[in-house]
């Protein structure tokens, strides 16, 4: 009976959680938007910042605005080198990040700092600078978020996750019963 009452209520709060709206993804601070070809419309939900914010400083405002409204959510840092299967075979990358919420949404952050670009001999690196209206940037941060399409297949698959471990210990209890 207490296994039964100890599911139900961890059900709830599955369903709590899968129906918990995800978080407005706000602009970059000290930033200007990118109106470039890909940055805007061309992409499925694609955003992009010219900025001279530091990787820490772009990292710490994403994951404390995500973390913030969703606790359960996690980083994960990539190689450079996936963003060209994230977002385009030609975006440059410095970092790659990944802020996870469980079942619901990623956001990947690329960001590509010219003086740092480790792609690019020295001497070549002054071509990739980026000017914008007249203003010089360092940084170009672009963003694009995967959202699960599905709260309730979202569901099932955490349900059957449930059902499994159910499962493995009912086997786990058998066997050692026997020996």
């Amino acid at each position: 009976m207490i296994k039964k009452i100890i599911l139900i209520c961890l059900n709830i709060l599955i369903i709590i959680y899968l129906a918990w709206p995800l978080p407005n993804l706000s602009d970059l601070p000290q930033s200007v938007k990118s109106t470039e070809p890909g940055d805007t419309v061309q992409m499925e939900n694609v955003s992009a910042y010219f900025t001279d914010l530091e990787r820490p400083d772009v990292i710490s405002f994403y994951v404390n605005n995500y973390q913030v409204k969703h606790p359960l959510s996690f980083k994960i840092n990539h190689p450079p080198e996936r963003a060209k299967q994230i977002f385009v075979g030609t975006i440059q990358s410095y970092y790659l990040e990944e802020i996870v919420i469980p079942f619901k949404q990623s956001l990947f952050i690329n960001g590509f700092d010219w003086q740092k670009d480790v792609f690019t001999k020295d001497d070549k690196k002054e071509a990739n600078k980026m000017l914008v209206n007249g203003q010089e940037y360092r940084v170009k941060v672009t963003l694009r978020t995967f959202t699960s399409s599905n709260l309730f297949i979202s569901y099932l698959l955490i349900l059957s996750i449930q059902l499994l471990i159910l499962k493995s210990f009912s086997v786990y209890k058998k066997l050692f019963k026997k020996s």
